[in-house]
């Protein structure tokens, strides 16, 4: 049986050592995308890594996650208003509901939007039906937790 999402769900990626960030659903993204900043590619061993500070909390510019993981691509994306931008892609495990899903994510300055993370179609095609009139269908424990 395939689990229903609502157009916004909590997630958790521990590889990256975030518990609880709230994303938005969004199948018009092909690929899913996380707030970063202070970006910074780490070529000093045999494999590039990524290394990047995000706030996972939209209201709580305080709270630091520094992350790293290793580089899988880069890319030029367009965003929603049609502007392109090179972005860095690393690959990592997303929490969402009962089930762990691999995802690539582009590392981008999502400051000025609503939400720190967007999943994109490729993240949970075959995976997950979505709601667009449900929100947190999913995540209820994790969006009550602490």
């Amino acid at each position: 049986m395939t689990d229903i999402l609502g157009w916004r769900e909590w997630l958790a990626m521990p590889e990256l050592g975030i518990e609880k960030i709230k994303a938005k659903i969004d199948t018009g993204a092909r690929t899913s995308a996380i707030h970063a900043f202070d970006v910074q590619l780490d070529e000093s061993s045999e494999k590039k890594y990524v290394k990047f500070k995000m706030h996972p909390s939209q209201d709580d510019l305080d709270y630091v996650v520094e992350c790293s993981a290793p580089l899988l691509d880069e890319r030029e994306v367009r965003d929603s208003g049609g502007h392109t931008e090179m972005r860095y892609v690393i690959e990592t495990s997303i929490h969402l509901g009962e089930k762990i899903i691999t995802a690539e994510v582009t590392l981008t300055n999502r400051d000025s939007m609503g939400f720190r993370m967007l999943i994109g179609r490729t993240a949970i095609k075959g995976i997950y039906l979505v709601d667009p009139g449900g929100s947190y269908l999913v995540s209820q424990k994790l969006r009550h937790s602490s």
